[in-house]
């Protein structure tokens, strides 16, 4: 059965409303759980103590909580974090860039994250040898790609799909979200605290293009391969990665669970989720066509 894992909060909330998200998360399907200040190191509502807090609480629930690294690291006190993060000796860490796969002691167990940029076998099996027992596949990686790239692979390591939510496009040493707001990134007044799920971005035509989370840019569509179910097994996939949003990701992890425990048809699932989600939903990406596009399952 597919394992279904809770990606960490990438845009920035209240510290209550981060307690409570995980107090309800402790009782719900997800088998993993990230955790961590992915985006902005600005974003000052839980320290590493809370997280650790967090991830106690989630591992007393049969969760397995993993701690997540900083994307794009610009600053000292951001490296110090980071080597607290990676040398933790407690629970299993997530790397998003290479420099905190070098702050591992060795031998040490990690997750290689999305942000890593692998894109063929012999990369897996670099990660592998450094200790890396699970992989999370670059956004635009289709399945066709995947199974060139599982070929040539190591066949002990697992695969991580994001299967849903906003999709983490590029990181910036620029704060979008302050300069929309005419503020320096270092007096930003922590604008991102208004914008829960991110502050779209329109075309002329006024059509949803992206959406600005500080230093990120994300899709202004929600990734969504709750219809793909069946295609993801075969392909190999072991892991589907679902990104919070502010609202009902509870629901949307129960309806992933109700497809993976075979009760509720994927194109049932595909229609019950489409109301719950902030976007048009999309999956290009995965038929190797343009990620923004929306194609039906086989």
């Amino acid at each position: 059965m597919l394992k279904l894992a809770l990606g960490p909060i990438l845009t920035y909330w209240p510290r209550e409303t981060v307690f409570e998200f995980y107090q309800e998360v402790a009782g719900g399907p997800a088998d993993i759980v990230y955790l961590g200040e992915t985006v902005c190191s600005r974003r000052h509502e839980l320290r590493l103590s809370d997280w650790l807090d967090i991830a106690d609480l989630l591992a007393e629930s049969g969760k397995q909580a993993v701690l997540s690294t900083q994307a794009l690291i610009e600053s000292g006190s951001e490296l110090g974090t980071m080597r607290k993060i990676m040398s933790n000796g407690r629970f299993l860490v997530e790397a998003n860039d290479f420099g905190a796969i070098h702050a591992l002691p060795g031998g040490t167990p990690f997750v290689a994250g999305p942000h890593l940029n692998l894109y063929n076998g012999p990369s897996l099996a670099m990660m592998a040898e450094l200790g890396a027992v699970r992989w999370t596949l670059p956004l635009e990686m289709g399945r066709a790609q995947l199974s060139h790239v599982l070929q040539d692979g190591p066949a002990q390591m697992e695969t991580e799909i994001f299967a849903h939510g906003r999709m983490p496009l590029a990181f910036s040493a620029r704060c979008f979200t302050a300069r929309y707001r005419n503020l320096p990134k270092d007096d930003c007044q922590f604008s991102c605290l208004e914008h829960p799920d991110g502050l779209l971005l329109r075309t002329r035509a006024h059509e949803p293009f992206l959406v600005l989370n500080g230093t990120q840019t994300q899709s202004a569509g929600v990734h969504c391969l709750i219809g793909e179910f069946d295609q993801l097994a075969a392909a190999g996939v072991d892991v589907l990665r679902i990104s919070p949003q502010s609202k009902d990701t509870a629901r949307v992890l129960d309806l992933y669970d109700e497809v993976r425990r075979g009760t509720l048809a994927p194109a049932q699932a595909r229609m019950r989720i489409a109301p719950l989600l902030p976007g048009e939903a999309c999956n290009g990406y995965w038929y190797g066509m343009p990620g923004m596009t929306q194609q039906e399952a086989a």
